[in-house]
């Protein structure tokens, strides 16, 4: 008797197929519905930055989603994990994401990573390097020469040294002011002198001057680059302490353009990060009673803290401005 061709078919497929739950055998699963390619097939996205820098999106987990939905999915699908939900309807997983970023559920967010790749001047890589929560790999002087790109501001960005705030600058010199307009000049003219230095660099190097060595005269605007990977939740950290007006202007411009390149890939956690941290307001303990004293009483005629600490206090002057108190 010839055997049965489908029953020879079935058990061939017997032999191949991983029966479930045996151990140490891999099982292919096919997705529950189609998948697309988060950045629809882009090799990168990329804005240019200040003169010579860029920022580009080079690779997002997970790159491959439902078709339809955005990395938003992930974050939804490692929350509902800790419950066992199923699947539910596109409205209540955004409400779920709110729910998440408004209660500081932080570790769903940390589900999804996002790769750049970025050009920017020394001194701007070195404040970025302070978000030590990302995988970072720089261009190495070490082994490489340097090339030749310096950044420069245009002659009206030259700012002035803030008067209330050692860290920062504050409006740009007045070219319509001579004396001013010398100022900013001057000011370019020393970086003239310093970019100068670059054919130093390469008369050491052709010298036979090790670059490890000639490398430490360069001057911290000549530019550098790196791949920078970080989870969702810490880089929104980043965007929301550089995206802030007390920010350097020259690393904002580059988390507005990150900002910008994330807004496709988490739309809903991006509104949601706007309406509950960026845009929203922390009051402390002091500021909070001096609100309530207002309240008790509308005729006041100021809210101060009960404070002598002169910065709080400013620091809750732009809060009532803020709130219209």
């Amino acid at each position: 008797m010839s055997p049965d061709p489908a029953a020879a078919t079935a058990s061939d497929a017997a032999a191949v197929e991983p029966k479930p739950g045996v151990p140490g055998q891999v099982r292919r699963i096919p997705p529950e519905s189609p998948l697309a390619d988060i950045l629809d097939g882009d090799a990168r996205r990329e804005i240019r930055v200040h003169d010579h820098g860029f920022i580009a999106l080079v690779d997002v987990m997970p790159r491959l989603v439902p078709a339809g939905q955005t990395a938003d999915a992930a974050i939804v699908q490692a929350a509902r994990v800790s419950y066992g939900a199923g699947t539910k309807k596109v409205s209540e997983d955004a409400a779920l994401i709110r729910y998440l970023l408004r209660h500081r559920h932080t570790t769903p967010f940390e589900m999804v990573e996002l790769k750049f790749h970025m050009a920017m001047p020394m001194f701007v890589a070195r404040q970025w390097i302070r978000h030590r929560t990302a995988n970072v790999n720089e261009y190495s002087a070490r082994y490489s020469v340097v090339p030749d790109r310096f950044y420069r501001p245009a002659p009206d960005q030259v700012r002035k040294q803030s008067t209330s705030n050692r860290q920062g600058g504050e409006d740009a010199f007045d070219r319509a002011d001579p004396a001013q307009a010398a100022t900013a000049d001057g000011y370019l003219a020393y970086l003239d002198a310093v970019e100068a230095q670059y054919k130093t660099y390469e008369s050491l190097l052709e010298q036979g001057v090790s670059r490890e060595l000639a490398r430490a005269g360069l001057p911290v605007s000549a530019y550098t680059e790196w791949y920078w990977k970080c989870d969702l939740h810490n880089t929104l950290r980043f965007l929301s302490l550089r995206l802030d007006a007390h920010a350097q202007q020259e690393i904002r411009v580059y988390a507005q353009a990150m900002h910008d390149l994330m807004l496709e890939i988490c739309p809903v956690t991006m509104q949601a990060w706007r309406d509950y941290e960026f845009e929203a307001m922390h009051l402390t303990r002091l500021e909070i009673e001096a609100i309530r004293r207002v309240a008790a009483d509308p005729t006041a005629d100021n809210l101060p803290l009960d404070t002598p600490n002169k910065r709080e206090q400013a620091e809750w002057d732009a809060k009532r401005a803020r709130l219209g108190l």
